[in-house]
């Protein structure tokens, strides 16, 4: 199982047009003042408009969001100012769909191996 230890979270509101990469990462150092030694990783979810960036640890993650308050603002290249929600990840309910999954396969089956991911709340 895969999780998100020390990484932030930046959702973009839908509705603004796609930010290009470099743009991404000047808000980050400009805006958000994030030090580039605490940045191990910078990920682009452009379907998702999601930004997550993982840090060196969880108190640099906390510090981003104390000293935001868990938002910031993006002003795009026409002046427009967008609002961006940052939270840390990691946090809530995930659903997991199965595809091509064969009818034989037993409702008790499948919970057990997806328990060893979490807890399983329904099938």
């Amino acid at each position: 199982m895969a999780e998100s230890h020390n990484t932030a979270v930046c959702t973009l509101d839908h509705a603004i047009p796609r930010i290009a990469a470099f743009d991404i990462h000047e808000w980050i150092h400009q805006v958000l003042r994030i030090p580039e030694q605490t940045v191990r990783m910078i990920q682009i979810d452009r379907i998702k408009r999601k930004v997550y960036i993982k840090l060196i640890d969880k108190e640099c993650v906390l510090a981003l969001i104390r000293a935001t308050n868990g938002q910031a603002e993006y002003k795009h290249h026409t002046g427009e100012i967008s609002l961006v929600s940052i939270a840390v990840t990691g946090i809530g309910t995930k659903r997991v769909r199965v595809a091509n999954l064969p009818p034989e396969v037993q409702n008790e089956a499948l919970r057990a191996v997806l328990a060893s991911y979490g807890t399983v709340r329904n099938i």
